[in-house]
């Protein structure tokens, strides 16, 4: 018996249909890679900013707040705040606070100076971060003003005194962690930053670094009318 011719031809998908199939394919995987990269990074950029925010609303790490002013009642607890002081490697300055602690009363504002000198032989600027401890006390602890909001510059040979004026809310007693609290460590860090181009130009215009230190203050409101406890 002779076979029979088998008609069922097998269909075969032309192969630049397959090829364009693929590309397809691979593109959308790559534009959904893409805009993860992106995404990514976008999140990268924002967490730091988000974090600091989230740092100066919550008090976390030990992140002080900012306030205009204390309103308030000033209680009669007393509390002693210490002051440390730290400076980069990078940044040829000498940095130490005036007096090591200050005793006032819960509500109470203070000022608290810091003494900054550039001891290098060229203009230098500076920015200082901050904190405190026990870290619980950050949300309690308000700067009014303070040298930390902005950079400072200093040319060779100056000195300056660096006031912060702040205050310590009354709350802080009804918080379990901090109620019985009897001191507050104020810390900062000064870290080296670049010159801008108009201090740049001045440094050129200097004949050579000064000899003899200037002392400069640092103004930031009325401090002569604060009270000050110093020990």
């Amino acid at each position: 018996m002779s076979k029979q011719p088998n008609n069922g031809a097998v269909k075969m998908e032309p192969q630049s249909s397959t090829s364009d199939s693929k590309f397809r394919k691979n593109m959308g995987v790559a534009l959904v890679c893409m805009g993860f990269v992106g995404g990514m990074l976008g999140l990268s950029y924002a967490a730091v900013p988000l974090y600091q925010l989230f740092c100066q609303v919550t008090g976390y790490g030990g992140t002080t707040q900012k306030a205009e002013d204390f309103t308030g009642k000033v209680s009669d607890a007393v509390i002693t705040v210490s002051f440390d002081s730290n400076i980069s490697q990078d940044l040829n300055w000498s940095f130490k606070p005036k007096q090591r602690s200050i005793e006032l009363r819960l509500g109470e504002k203070a000022t608290a100076i810091y003494l900054a000198k550039n001891i290098g032989d060229k203009i230098s600027s500076g920015e200082a971060s901050f904190n405190v401890s026990p870290q619980a006390a950050g949300q309690y602890f308000n700067k009014i003003e303070c040298f930390c909001f902005t950079e400072q510059t200093l040319k060779p040979g100056e000195q300056v005194e660096m006031p912060v004026l702040f205050f310590i809310d009354p709350d802080i007693k009804n918080d379990p962690l901090m109620s019985k609290a009897t001191i507050i460590t104020l810390s900062y860090t000064f870290y080296e930053q670049e010159p801008d181009e108009d201090e740049k130009t001045t440094e050129s215009k200097t004949p050579e670094a000064q000899t003899e230190p200037v002392t400069a203050n640092l103004t930031l409101g009325n401090f002569s009318e604060l009270p000050k406890k110093l020990q």
